[in-house]
């Protein structure tokens, strides 16, 4: 049984009074308990749990030995170190409830607790992330909202701190309507419904329309979320490459072989290649969609932060035929915390989503509702956003000119024109997820490709964000990045070289 999967995931806090070598016994007595490492699992050797954790080999020695002197592991001469079968603390564990033998079972992939894991790394300082796809706490606009709190909280009915509708603020319905309208979208409240975050709109779409066995298209690579949603829902996922272009041929021979239930896709800037589908092959789109009577399900996340020109209007903008479904967040252009997002599309759809969403948390918070309400009724995010666009497209710049100098051609990239990510792709024998081991120890990550792809290919592309760290980290982050490919190059030259044998003469 390959435990290394399970002490991988183990994060440290070297900021912590905390020991290291007691942190990591924590971790494994964690797992002991959780029974993601069963009684007479074998441990890694002290070197191997030092390398896999990022530590040294003294510090994994004396954690195993926390654990032995616990009772909760055993050293065997000559054959290695096993979680106790059969001891008072081992006993005591056993007695607790067996939690992962309760859960149903779902598809997972090895990448599906990447988006936990990625928000986790932003607490620790010594962490340079260029994975994370969040705004710069910088300027995150909370002075305004403080201000509108003062201003106006005591104005507001006591009703409106009880619950209210599933759909959201009714005020605010009408704030995120009138914001649609302006970028083209006829939308009205009623055909609104606001959420906690796009995630929970793809959560609760997966929901309404899917059982499991049923067929959904998405861009291939596409954001991970929708990946997760879409396989925990038991769907079977159809992908279309994005390498030469969307194919509309190949969506048409699925259209025609598997009728799917939606179209997953980012037309506008995508995570997370930062591509945009020009307005003729999104017009080309509808038609075929329309003609198929399929649901296109548009996530709009980055469309207002361009830098040089305006992309198209949106899928949902150009819609005749009534099946784009508009998902959008405040997440991107805001800050995270707000937690609101929406969707706009057919009040017969919003009205089931509503009666889902009731399962999940009845309605999102109010305090968010009214402060993002009072926030947009204000008029304040034209200059917010005007603001963003200027210092993201400058670090796009620097990250761009800091990938040519440190790797030369060894890394490609095509330069997006709006949004926060880079797409890169590795010009030698370096893989992905060897190269991310590498930049851990020194202290940079990012995203490895295959957490794009349903089928976890894409082991020579990776994701960089340049939208939450300053242009000087930036610079640090690609240099340290380059360091540890160099060393992984000249690693692997070393082996090739080691592997030249002599020919006999003959």
């Amino acid at each position: 049984m390959d435990l290394s999967k399970h002490l991988k995931s183990i994060k440290l806090n070297h900021q912590s009074k905390a020991p290291l070598y007691l942190q990591i016994a924590e971790a494994v007595t964690a797992k002991i308990k959780d029974f993601s490492l069963p009684p007479g699992s074998k441990l890694p050797p002290e070197r191997e749990l030092a390398e896999i954790i990022g530590v040294s080999r003294t510090t994994a020695i004396n954690a195993y030995r926390k654990l032995e002197q616990q009772g909760l592991i055993q050293s065997k001469i000559g054959s290695g170190t096993y979680v106790a079968e059969s001891s008072d603390a081992a006993d005591e564990l056993s007695s607790a409830v067996p939690w992962s033998q309760l859960f149903k079972p779902y598809p997972r992939t090895p990448l599906s607790s990447i988006m936990k894991e990625m928000v986790s790394v932003l607490n620790f300082d010594q962490i340079i992330s260029l994975g994370t796809g969040m705004p710069d706490p910088a300027y995150y606009p909370v002075k305004q909202f403080e201000t509108l709190f003062h201003q106006h909280m005591g104005s507001f009915n006591q009703n409106a701190f009880a619950h209210i509708s599933t759909e959201g603020f009714a005020p605010l319905k009408s704030s995120v309507a009138a914001h649609v309208r302006s970028k083209g979208i006829n939308a009205t409240a009623e055909e609104t419904i606001i959420l906690s975050g796009s995630q929970q709109g793809l959560y609760l779409l997966s929901n309404v329309l899917l059982e499991p066995g049923d067929y959904v298209v998405t861009e291939s690579p596409t954001f991970i979320g929708a990946i997760q949603v879409f396989q925990a829902a038991g769907a079977k996922v159809l992908t279309l490459p994005t390498g030469e272009g969307f194919s509309l041929s190949i969506l048409e021979d699925y259209l025609i072989r598997y009728r799917p239930k939606m179209l997953y896709i980012i037309p506008t800037f995508q995570n997370p290649t930062g591509s945009v589908l020009s307005e003729s092959r999104r017009r080309e789109l509808l038609s075929l969609a329309s003609r198929h009577r399929l649901v296109v399900v548009e996530d709009d996340p980055y469309s207002e932060l361009y830098f040089e020109e305006k992309p198209p209007l949106s899928l949902k903008a150009m819609d005749t035929y009534g099946g784009v479904v508009y998902l959008s967040t405040f997440s991107k252009i805001l800050f995270p915390g707000l937690r609101t997002g929406f969707i706009v599309s057919d009040p017969a759809l919003i009205n089931h989503l509503a009666v889902e969403k009731q399962y999940v948390d009845l309605h999102s918070s109010n305090i968010s509702q009214l402060m993002l309400h009072l926030y947009l009724e204000h008029g304040d995010l034209a200059g917010h956003l005007s603001g963003m666009r200027k210092i993201y497209k400058k670090r796009r710049d620097v990250l761009a000119k800091a990938i040519k100098r440190n790797f030369g051609d060894q890394i490609v990239f095509n330069l997006p024109g709006g949004g926060f990510y880079f797409w890169c792709k590795i010009n030698s024998s370096v893989t992905t997820n060897k190269l991310l081991h590498e930049t851990t120890k020194n202290g940079v990550t990012f995203i490895p490709g295959n957490a794009f792809y349903s089928d976890l290919s894409g082991d020579k592309e990776f994701r960089l964000c340049y939208a939450s760290i300053d242009e000087s980290t930036i610079s640090e982050g690609v240099k340290r990045m380059s360091k540890s490919f160099q060393q992984l190059s000249h690693t692997r030259r070393k082996k090739d070289a080691e592997q030249i044998t002599m020919r006999p003469i003959v």
